[in-house]
């Protein structure tokens, strides 16, 4: 019984410790650096998230206070209405896959693939309804958003919070 006393008064002072220092150092950021979203000719889509996160996110990610790729996985699911397969999460990267998430049709002999408009406007306002929100910055504006097709057409956006469909045509 005295071990698993002394573990979760361990766990305690480490989550105390955390808390005073997310109470005592206040705007913490969480930045999406990149989006790196390449298509199969399917419209399955590998999607990269690149993001830095301050000494204090790590700390909380590492000590399971925060899970941030099961909340980039549930953002996904709920902003394309598909399932969501997480491949991998590292301290600055998660990557995920989505069965159809661009639409494909053939017309003419071409292929025409559209891909879903995407917004992280949600993303912030689920971030508002924490309570450390007035805590933490974030910028979930990915610096650079890339949509690979399988043809390599790329289209890019700088800094935006709202990413229009792109529909793209290939032989």
């Amino acid at each position: 019984m005295a071990p698993v006393n002394q573990m979760i008064t361990k766990r305690l002072f480490i989550t105390s410790i955390v808390l005073f220092c997310l109470l005592a150092v206040p705007g913490q950021a969480m930045t999406a650096e990149s989006l790196d979203i390449r298509l199969d000719d399917q419209g399955r889509a590998q999607i990269t998230f690149d993001y830095s996160l301050s000494f204090f996110e790590n700390l909380a990610v590492f000590l399971r206070i925060a899970d941030p790729a099961q909340e980039l996985k549930s953002a996904l699911e709920s902003n394309f209405g598909k399932p969501v397969q997480v491949i991998s999460v590292s301290n600055g990267q998660a990557v995920f896959t989505v069965d159809q998430f661009a639409s494909v049709r053939d017309q003419d002999g071409q292929t025409i693939m559209r891909t879903p408009a995407m917004s992280f406007l949600e993303a912030e306002k689920v971030l508002k309804s924490y309570w450390f929100a007035p805590l933490v910055k974030a910028d979930f504006s990915p610096s650079v958003t890339t949509v690979t097709f399988p043809d390599g057409y790329r289209a890019q956006f700088s800094d935006q919070i709202e990413i229009p469909p792109v529909t793209h045509r290939y032989p």
